[in-house]
């Protein structure tokens, strides 16, 4: 996680937001409330989704996860999801053992343990600032004892893990019996700023066992195995409203009518571990932008206040509605050095795949470029010397290879589109990922659209920029962040609470499948 309190600091006040109620309904759903708090405007943390290829191409990444790599591994230490929060971030209370003690997680889709600050916690300072479980004070708790660790883009915790009863609303989650043990990790250890200023005390994952450290059983698992709902089926409504006290709704066991229109569009679960699925063209302005056409992979997770992509792309849609980040050198070098004949390969009907590969910034490896390892130093007398590229040049080169071709396919001329690409550097993302926005021009800004199930999904200027404050204090973000994953889990696409908040999400576990709705 990054915490980012620099930034526009003294302007923010955001909302977070925490469970208030919870009750269990006659049709066999558990439905739990969201209200609203005000946020430190000091204390904003930013979404980023982060690997450990990743933490070395962007130092500190909007967040997120991978298991040794890939998902399935095992083992004491993992890469999961980084679960920040700009505008606001959806948590709640839950209780472990018996009588309860409570603590208030994140509910999040894009990872699987639950875990939370343990009374054995003595040498980190956000231990002393939330709420710490005492295994001591429980008549449930059975120990385990078997170490994990967690770790983050800008963060970690490690701890051990133990078992013990859970209530997740009105429903305990028992420990009565060797099927059913629940596993939760007590965190002793988390070092850094990041927990030490987030307004909750740990996470509760909701994806599947596939990406739980240690292999944990997780708690939406032993819900269903206990038969302490109904359907295999949870769903949310995150209210993007500011001026709204109610903050949304988690129900467990379906849906509520109430929070959405029409009829939800359902998309296979492509991958278990992340809630993973196929997403098609990504527009700007109902136009394409040609880096889906045969297909991304997508994510939908409640744990992510943005809405992440590929670099190429965000920075095409962060240019369409006048967002603007710090320049990037090494971008700006590689268009100046190669943009020409980028363009010339790609009149010539060149694979786009290969043409970073045919100009020696990338070795193809049969899908995609990647860096062939070579160190070189900028000749700043001979710009044109190929020998100006390190072999960090592959990725921009790659993202001028996509802004040529949405270029070309709207006939643009090639002086337009050397214009273009030099301004595109010009918009690469600020270095922790956020960009600003000028509040005043929200009515000129298009419609960003995602297709998913051969839908089209809209989003307004107004649903994705993230406006703080009012008046002459006023900032606004773009709701857009760069990601970049590579192959095989990327390029990935992570739809969080600025997708989530106007699209209705419902996760459904029995057909392992996704749907989206309008947001009522």
């Amino acid at each position: 996680m990054g915490v980012h309190s620099r930034t526009f600091a003294s302007f923010f006040i955001s909302f977070l937001l925490f469970f208030y109620a919870s009750s269990e309904s006659n049709d066999g759903t558990v439905r739990v409330g969201l209200k609203k708090l005000k946020l430190d405007p000091n204390n904003r943390l930013a979404t980023r989704f982060g690997s450990k290829q990743e933490e070395s191409l962007r130092s500190s990444l909007n967040e997120f996860r991978s298991k040794d790599n890939n998902l399935g591994g095992s083992g004491d230490a993992d890469i999961v999801a980084l679960k920040n929060y700009l505008d606001a971030q959806y948590y709640g209370e839950i209780a472990i053992g018996t009588p309860p003690q409570k603590f208030t997680v994140i509910f999040d889709t894009g990872s699987s343990n639950l875990w939370v600050p343990s009374g054995k916690c003595y040498f980190s300072l956000s231990c002393f600032f939330h709420a710490k479980y005492k295994s001591s004070r429980s008549s449930t708790y059975k120990k385990h004892g078997t170490r994990a660790a967690i770790h983050y883009g800008s963060g970690s915790i490690s701890g051990f893990f133990s078992y013990d009863a859970v209530t997740v609303g009105d429903l305990v989650v028992k420990n009565q019996a060797s099927y059913y043990l629940f596993e939760f990790i007590e965190a002793t250890s988390e070092p850094g700023l990041t927990f030490l200023v987030a307004k909750f005390d740990g996470l509760l994952g909701l994806g599947f066992q596939e990406i739980s450290v240690g292999n944990a059983t997780p708690v939406w698992y032993n819900m269903l195995k206990q038969g302490l709902i109904k359907k295999p089926v949870f769903s949310f409504w995150l209210n993007r409203d500011p001026k709204s006290e109610e903050g949304g709704e988690l129900v467990f066991g379906g849906v509520d009518p109430k929070h959405f229109k029409g009829e939800h569009t359902y998309v296979p679960v492509t991958q278990r571990g992340y809630w993973q699925f196929e997403m098609g063209e990504v527009l700007i302005a109902g136009k394409s932008t040609g880096y889906c056409g045969s297909g991304c992979s997508a994510i939908a997770d409640s744990g992510t206040s943005l809405l992440a992509g590929p670099t190429a792309v965000i920075a095409m849609i962060n240019k369409a509605i006048g967002a603007s980040g710090v320049a990037s050198q090494r971008c700006k070098t590689v268009v100046d050095l190669y943009g020409q004949t980028i363009l010339d390969l790609l009149l010539a009907n060149a694979q786009p795949k290969k043409i970073c590969s045919q100009i020696g910034l990338c070795t193809f490896d049969g899908t995609h470029g990647v860096s062939m390892g070579i160190e070189s130093v900028v000749d700043v007398d001979n710009k044109k010397s190929s020998s100006g590229i390190r072999d960090a040049g592959c990725a921009p080169c790659e993202m001028a290879v996509v802004w040529i071709q949405s270029q070309l396919m709207q006939n643009m001329t090639q002086a337009r589109i050397v214009n273009y690409i030099n301004d595109m550097c010009e918009r690469m993302p600020s270095p922790n990922g956020e960009s600003a926005v000028d509040c005043s021009q929200l009515s000129k800004m298009p419609t960003v659209s995602f297709t998913i199930g051969g839908k089209v999904f809209d989003l307004a200027p107004e649903e994705y920029v993230l406006k703080i404050g009012e008046g002459p204090v006023a900032q606004c973000i773009s709701g857009f962040t760069a990601l970049d994953l590579p192959p095989p889990r990327g390029p990935l696409w992570i739809l969080g609470d600025v997708f989530m908040g106007r699209y209705h999400t419902v996760f459904d576990f029995g057909n392992e499948q996704v749907g989206f709705a309008e947001a009522a």
